[in-house]
């Protein structure tokens, strides 16, 4: 690939920001040595924009070095609208790698401030980023396609203000209708095992009154699972902007070291293992191929993806969600099954900059005249 200007976002307003902040560093590392030219802008916690010096990428700088931007000699704060305007400015223009987690960064929200400033950007396109994040959303939708998914049910947060008592009796009698009455709640619209909880009880208000509230404090409205006891967790790597040109590789395997993969189960050291060659029956790993590829085409998902599957004591498969920007940091499987296709971590990070520089390709360079109006 010819060498590209490259603009990496880091950081962001979610509780995903360190994670993105680790990934973001080691897209920046990676390109910088494929010989791109990069910059880095941090978003902050409160939303608002740094342009960073080279310095500031420093991979071996800690989270919190990034709370006081100014003293890294980050230029800024910046307004969103003012930061796009400098970068749309440059010559030449960068490509804006997405590397945000969770709200605003792949929810669809710096997806559609990108294409407000006719910015060339990375991963799915802001319906897809807002359905792959919101995972009732993507729920229904594959579920209607016939795809496998666990049981659910959706609680909003004016549901619960409400009718608090309700509320837990309804959570009571989903936990009643399953083979496990042990239920996962987990907030709709956010990753990294942020804000999960098991409840063992769920007739017991005080261990579902808990778990709702916690997964309530990130947003509006939660998701109450069957929970599925000693499931196998799988994941799915895939490329591609269409079923034309699209990749599937994995499944990786993830053994957590706590009852389930919260959050420092996945990014503590020695917490957690994975593996890149799980013992996969042929057919199962077909079928988890096929699905993978389907969710992804379901939801218009383009450039890169991880989709998770959840496998049962009996060996059913269920889809469970899809991340429309995976991690990139040393324990995250997606860059790993990748390489198991001949991308090292430079080439699939490369990859996903030409695979959008292509949908840009495919753009109508036409622009409307008043003569185009009805």
């Amino acid at each position: 690939m010819s060498p590209t200007s490259v603009a990496v976002l880091i950081g962001g307003p979610s509780a995903e920001h360190d994670v993105s902040l680790v990934s973001g560093r080691a897209i920046a590392a990676a390109l910088l040595e494929r010989g791109h030219q990069v910059e880095g802008w941090l978003i902050g916690l409160d939303g608002r924009w740094w342009r960073l010096p080279d310095s500031a990428l420093d991979r071996q700088l800690p989270p919190t070095a990034y709370d006081d931007p100014a003293a890294l000699g980050a230029e800024g704060p910046l307004p969103s609208g003012r930061a796009l305007h400098q970068i749309r400015a440059q010559q030449p223009t960068p490509i804006v790698f997405i590397a945000l987690h969770g709200p605003f960064g792949e929810d669809g929200t710096v997806q559609a401030l990108c294409e407000s400033a006719d910015l060339v950007y990375t991963g799915a396109r802001v319906a897809a980023s807002a359905i792959g994040m919101d995972k009732a959303l993507f729920k229904r939708i594959t579920r209607a396609l016939g795809m496998p998914v666990v049981p659910w049910i959706e609680l909003s947060a004016a549901e619960w203000k409400q009718d608090p008592a309700g509320a837990q009796r309804r959570i009571a009698e989903f936990a009643s209708s399953l083979p496990d009455p042990r239920v996962v709640v987990k907030p709709t619209r956010l990753g990294s095992s942020v804000g999960i909880s098991i409840v063992h009880k769920p007739g017991d208000p005080e261990y579902a009154g808990g778990a709702v509230v916690e997964a309530l404090s990130y947003g509006d409205s939660v998701l109450v699972e069957a929970y599925l006891d000693r499931a196998r967790e799988l994941e799915m790597s895939v490329l591609g902007n269409s079923e034309l040109d699209l990749e599937s590789y994995g499944p990786g395997e993830i053994f957590p070291g706590h009852e389930f993969y919260d959050y420092t189960a996945k990014y503590s050291d020695g917490v957690s293992r994975t593996t890149d060659r799980p013992d996969v029956d042929p057919a199962l790993r077909s079928q988890i191929h096929d699905i993978a590829r389907g969710a992804y085409l379901a939801i218009g998902a383009e450039g890169f993806a991880r989709v998770d599957f959840l496998v049962d004591k009996e060996g059913t498969l269920y889809l469970n969600e899809i991340n429309t920007i995976p991690g990139f940091t040393p324990i995250s499987l997606f860059p790993v099954l990748c390489a198991t296709g001949g991308y090292d971590f430079g080439a699939i990070s490369e990859k996903i900059v030409e695979l959008a520089l292509a949908r840009a390709a495919d753009r109508p360079a036409r622009t409307l005249t008043r003569a185009d109006l009805p």
